[in-house]
């Protein structure tokens, strides 16, 4: 066996976990069936992509790396009406920040649109393809169902060449939309319904994005997607267990037309991450109904809103690694997509402290206007990330969760008469509180003691450590704090007691998103949009790829917290 076609492994050198497309494709290299392997993606451009087209990506360009092969990027752009090139163009961007390439140019099933035609009436000449005037509602009756076999159209025993009259002149514009259709000679009697003569083409005026007014019959997905395979050479077509049932009708065409590549369809179990949503028509429905900001707010499993929130391509791709592949039902937890994210972060992501709550303190024998500092790592495994100093006054903020009055056992942090260490400097002992008419606790005076930056103090143990900031060093910012969009594991699989299915949008959380302002240090000024951080104790944050700009007031959004604030 060559290199080429030898087992596979990632570019560390780990070798992937096996699954059963895997397995397929080693026995076609193993018996010649194929010398390479050529794979395709092929989203319509009729949205922004989500977290289960990244698992298809993330499969699909993987395979073509780990064997050496080439994965296509084609647009699915046979629905006019739909389709425009800002989705296009999210599609592109949305593939290379998870850090793929495609082969050559994006191509279009538009670009074999005269090729399509061409086959669709060798189809006709061959007598197994036919003009129809059934309209929706008759063809639908005709067709029948699981329980009911479907019967024959009237138009069905046309001549070859009445149908390519006919297909000729739905070609040129002679007849209204939806009045006529082409469809394929196959069984009406089949158990298999996709089999029951489907429509390929239908008449349709509207401006497609590439190829604008030329053409007024457009060709449906199940006949486009197998012939544009198999033009562009693909070896393994993989897809969602959804088009098992209409494999057939895929190598019923290829087999039907001559064509010199027949691809081989391969199923696998579609993405449900449980409280998202991962349906581009109801993705879409949150954006139009404004419940979202729009396709990338980072409460979305879009990848450009999973982008926006801080998720890393290594995130997700991790995340893709460890779901899996099969056929079985893939239901995960949305604490899994947030653990790969975790995992990826705690080494990347340089750590600075920030307090999202503040609570005022004062150090009663910290000289008013002086100023101290301490050097502190970004990292404390990475030392290439660098240090930056900390400066401490007589005024910090700490965490308001980090002073408790009435305490629970085991309190390890402030407290009246408690000691507690801030991160990277010294203990500090609360002796007073202060609290404003209504009770509401708003300073605490506390005293420093100097013997301790850098070491214990003599005679006692201070388990606790908090962070805290300088109250004149800190800067303001804007933290959106993001939770999980919907209360309902799975939103759109509910049924009220009629049996019917409740409107996902009930179940949207009203405490998806809070919007603070913080204080964070000085040093994340200066961060580029699209810059991560860990927060110490808090959790990971990034600034907003829009809304932040360098030297101006920081924008960040919290991409997950340190611990699933889900968990039971």
């Amino acid at each position: 066996m060559s290199e080429k076609n030898s087992p596979a492994v990632h570019a560390e050198n780990a070798p992937v976990t096996s699954n059963f497309i895997r397995q397929i494709i080693d026995a076609d290299l193993a018996s010649g069936k194929h010398t390479a392997v050529q794979t395709r993606f092929p989203p319509e451009p009729n949205g922004y992509l989500h977290i289960g087209h990244a698992k298809s990506i993330c499969l699909n360009f993987g395979i073509a790396q780990d064997y050496n092969g080439l994965c296509n990027l084609r647009m699915d752009d046979t629905n006019p009406e739909k389709e425009n090139d800002e989705y296009a163009k999210a599609i592109e961007d949305d593939v290379r920040w998870l850090g793929f390439e495609w082969n050559g140019d994006v191509r279009h099933s538009s670009d074999y649109f005269e090729l399509l035609y061409g086959y669709a009436v060798e189809l006709i000449n061959a007598g197994k393809a036919y003009v129809c005037e059934l309209n929706a509602e008759e063809m639908r009756d005709y067709r029948g169902d699981f329980q009911k076999p479907g019967r024959n159209s009237p138009f069905r025993d046309r001549t070859p060449a009445e149908n390519l009259d006919l297909f000729t002149r739905m070609r040129a514009g002679e007849f209204e939309d939806g009045s006529k259709t082409l469809r394929l000679k196959i069984d009406m009697q089949s158990p298999n319904l996709n089999m029951r003569d489907p429509v390929i083409y239908r008449i349709k005026r509207s401006t497609h994005i590439k190829t604008g007014d030329t053409w007024c019959i457009y060709p449906m997905y199940d006949y486009t997607h197998c012939i544009s395979d198999a033009l562009e050479g693909i070896t393994h077509s993989l897809c969602t267990l959804e088009f098992e049932d209409h494999r057939p009708l895929y190598d019923w065409v290829l087999d039907n037309i001559t064509i010199p590549c027949h691809p081989q369809q391969i199923e696998f179990s579609r993405l449900e991450l449980l409280y998202s949503i991962t349906s581009k028509r109801k993705l879409n429905q949150l954006v139009t109904g404004n419940y979202v900001s729009g396709w990338d707010d980072p409460r979305m499993t879009t990848i450009s809103g999973m982008r926006r929130r801080g998720y890393s391509p290594e995130g997700i791709k991790l995340f893709a690694q460890r779901i899996g592949v099969s056929k079985g039902e893939n239901i995960i937890d949305f604490a899994i997509l947030e653990g790969a994210v975790r995992e990826q972060l705690e080494g990347s992501s340089p750590r600075v402290m920030a307090v999202l709550n503040p609570l005022k303190v004062t150090l009663t024998n910290f000289e008013a206007g002086v100023t101290g500092s301490r050097s502190a790592p970004f990292h404390p495994h990475h030392e290439e990330m660098g240090e930056r100093e900390i400066p401490i006054a007589r005024e910090i903020w700490i965490e308001q969760d980090d002073f408790a009055e009435e305490p629970p056992k085991g309190w390890q942090r402030l407290t009246l008469g408690a000691e507690v260490r801030l991160r990277y400097s010294y203990v500090i002992k609360c002796d007073e509180v202060v609290k404003d008419a209504d009770g509401k606790v708003i300073e605490l005076r506390c005293s420093l003691d100097t013997e301790t930056l850098g070491k214990n103090p003599e005679g006692r143990k201070v388990k606790g450590v908090i962070h805290w900031i300088s109250a004149e060093h800190a800067v303001a910012a804007t933290v959106n704090l993001y939770e999980r969009l919907f209360t309902e594991p799975r939103p759109d699989a509910v049924r009220g007691a009629d049996g019917q299915y409740v409107d996902f949008t009930q179940f949207i959380n009203p405490e998806s998103l809070k919007t603070i302002t913080a204080y964070v240090e000085s040093c994340v000024v200066s961060a580029a949009p699209e810059t991560r951080f860990q927060f110490e104790r808090l959790g990971y944050f990034i600034t907003d790829r829009y809304n932040h700009q360098a030297g101006g007031t920081p924008v960040f959004n919290r991409t997950v917290t340190l611990k699933d604030s889900w968990a039971k």
